[in-house]
């Protein structure tokens, strides 16, 4: 009996939730700071995003996904995009569809049945990437209210070791990580791409303020400590050479004073008044005076390559008019998420040709309509409306531990969409994982449970 029933159900042993987030993170910080589809590390992440689930579904908690709800629904919308875009379709329907002429082959008598996308394989290696948000939402709506805490600790314990690997090219240690299609000579971090790495610097100057207000009892010792990171992280990002880093940075600093400026002033509520805007005005004084010195120094690369762009030579200036002409010519059902190469180099006109190639948009934002087309328009404008309305209700909300989280997940959502209109950042798995974390923790703090919750005398209207 005791046989059959162990058949009915396994006892793997409960596996807990955080152990499998945090194991997922640490092949990320290996493995997922790449956004290419032929990258070695892809491989991997998605491999160990695959068996994470396995293991969270036969040994796991049963997911609640409560809240976040809204997440789950855009994830899953996010899913069946590029699935429909590989239906195979009758060659009349997929003739008809804009910009196809090219695939004709000339004296075809009958061309074959083509999926809606006109790069088969560039968005079955999209649709692959999702298994890395959808393993993270479902690690998320396992975590009970307890464990949820310790998130920004591990989160931000990943941004520090990060940041020491750019530290250790800043110094000029070269090495290779074969995982990621990294430039050797480039403080990259964890990543191929620097302004990818300094958007994770920047998001590391919104956790540290929060985490340091998590715990009052270490606020003694966790105060001077996120400070002294977010200086660290501030020279970092003058380090690495990102010119949309150095705005990032700039955002994220002010997102912070935002985060925790309140909480700041009732510990100071038994200091005099001019206290607090002293404080802010020596922390405005030490970073300026920090990025001077680098700067004097020579360090400040990101300044230095700001200083010096010329718009007119900027690659990515150039190429926009064509990536306008390409969204219009594949619009409204698009070109096929994942396809931008292949396409761009059809569409390139002599005048950006280069040893080098144009991999992306470098404006995820045109980059989803030219691959997904209305559609993908349509579920942008969902998301950016969900971002927005939940953000408004975190922000009016009055403090505590559920609503502090919701506003960073706000925060930390606000940076990657700026980091987006320059790049292409949510392309990668790290910040796919990223994505569903601040989303989560905007949807359970913004959710009307917390809110209804809430003294409402004390809510901050």
């Amino acid at each position: 009996m005791s046989f059959a029933r162990s058949l009915r159900q396994p006892d793997l042993g409960a596996v807990a939730p955080q152990t499998l987030i945090l194991l997922l993170l640490t092949v990320l910080w290996f493995a997922g700071g790449a956004s290419r589809g032929d990258a070695l590390g892809q491989v991997v992440v998605r491999g160990a995003a695959w068996a994470i689930i396995a293991a969270a579904v036969l040994a796991g908690r049963r997911p609640d996904f409560g809240p976040a709800w809204p997440v789950a629904l855009l994830l899953l919308a996010t899913i069946a995009l590029p699935l429909l875009q590989l239906i195979p379709l009758p060659p009349s329907w997929w003739q008809a569809l804009p910009g196809r002429d090219i695939l004709l082959l000339p004296g075809t008598a009958s061309p074959p049945w083509r999926p809606w996308t006109m790069t088969p394989g560039a968005t079955r290696n999209a649709l692959a990437a999702l298994v890395v948000p959808v393993a993270m939402l479902l690690l998320l709506a396992q975590l009970g209210q307890k464990e949820r805490q310790w998130l920004p600790t591990i989160f931000l314990a990943m941004i520090v070791s990060a940041m020491l690997v750019g530290l250790l090219q800043f110094s000029g240690a070269r090495f290779n990580n074969p995982l990621i299609n990294e430039t050797p000579g480039l403080v990259s971090g964890i990543f191929a791409n620097r302004n990818h790495f300094a958007l994770l610097l920047a998001i590391g100057c919104l956790l540290a303020p929060v985490w340091a207000f998590q715990d009052r009892e270490a606020l003694k010792w966790r105060g001077p400590t996120a400070i002294g990171l977010v200086l660290l992280f501030v020279l970092m990002i003058l380090a690495t050479g990102s010119r949309s880093g150095v705005l990032l940075g700039v955002l994220a600093l002010v997102l912070a004073a935002m985060l925790v400026g309140r909480r700041l002033q009732r510990r100071l509520g038994q200091a005099p008044k001019w206290v607090f805007p002293a404080l802010l005005a020596v922390a405005v004084a030490v970073i300026a005076g920090l990025i001077w010195l680098s700067v004097a120094a020579d360090r400040a690369v990101s300044i230095n390559r700001l200083i010096i762009l010329d718009a007119d030579e900027d690659l990515r200036t150039r190429a926009m008019p064509t990536i306008v002409s390409m969204i219009k010519l594949y619009f409204p059902l698009g070109s096929g998420f994942g396809g931008f190469d292949s396409l761009f180099r059809i569409h390139e006109p002599l005048a950006l040709l280069k040893p080098t190639y144009f991999n992306q948009a470098h404006n995820d934002f045109l980059g989803i309509v030219l691959d997904g087309g209305l559609p993908a328009l349509m579920l942008l404008g969902a998301a950016l409306g969900w971002w927005l309305v939940a953000s408004v209700r975190a922000w009016r909300a009055a403090p505590g531990e559920p609503v502090m989280l919701a506003r960073l997940g706000s925060a930390i959502l606000l940076l990657i969409f700026a980091a987006s209109a320059f790049d292409y950042p949510v392309r990668t798995p790290t910040f796919m994982a990223f994505v569903v974390v601040a989303a989560v923790w905007l949807a359970r703090g913004a959710s009307s449970k917390v809110l209804a919750a809430l003294p409402a005398q004390h809510r901050d209207l």
